[in-house]
């Protein structure tokens, strides 16, 4: 008998192909469901059309697939809930924090309270330094689901996770 706990450490191992962050800290994985020796994953995507996720299904198959008395895995992309960044664990926010990636804390730019904030200066805090006076330079990054800014402080780029 297969237990879950045995397949949800493996989904730990899974990278995000785009972010240094696994599947499981990233908080895109929502359902793990087995039956006897079939196995279904939900996944919430981080953004509609991400071009990461045949890749994470592809890994998930591959790597779930390979626990001993696992004879087929299904992967399935589901859209609600819909993701965000709240899901995250810290694990996975300090993950992304060391590689230069700023993630939404709920303080600010979220919510019903939304605060309004120039786009000349961000007030987003900075992963490196952690200084407040940062500019925000471009609403795309390397994905869609991050943006870039730039810190005056310790004068350095950042990403930063947007909040969906």
């Amino acid at each position: 008998m297969v237990r879950k706990q045995a397949i949800l450490d493996v989904l730990l191992t899974i990278p995000d192909p785009e972010m240094p962050i696994s599947i499981v800290d990233l908080g895109i994985v929502e359902t793990v469901d087995v039956q006897d020796s079939n196995v279904h994953v939900d996944l919430l995507p981080t953004f509609i059309g991400c071009l990461a996720l045949p890749a994470i299904a592809d890994e998930v198959k591959s790597k779930v697939g390979a626990i001993d008395g696992i004879e087929q895995v299904t992967v399935d992309y589901i859209y609600d809930p819909p993701w965000s960044t709240d899901r995250m664990t810290e694990q996975g926010k300090s993950d992304l924090a060391a590689m230069g990636i700023a993630v939404p804390d709920g303080a600010c730019c979220g919510g019903s309270n939304e605060t309004q904030v120039e786009l000349q200066t961000s007030a987003i805090k900075c992963p490196w330094c952690e200084s407040e006076d940062t500019a925000y330079t471009s609403a795309f990054g390397p994905t869609r689901c991050r943006s870039i800014h730039y810190c005056n402080a310790c004068r350095q780029p950042f990403e930063r996770m947007k909040q969906v």
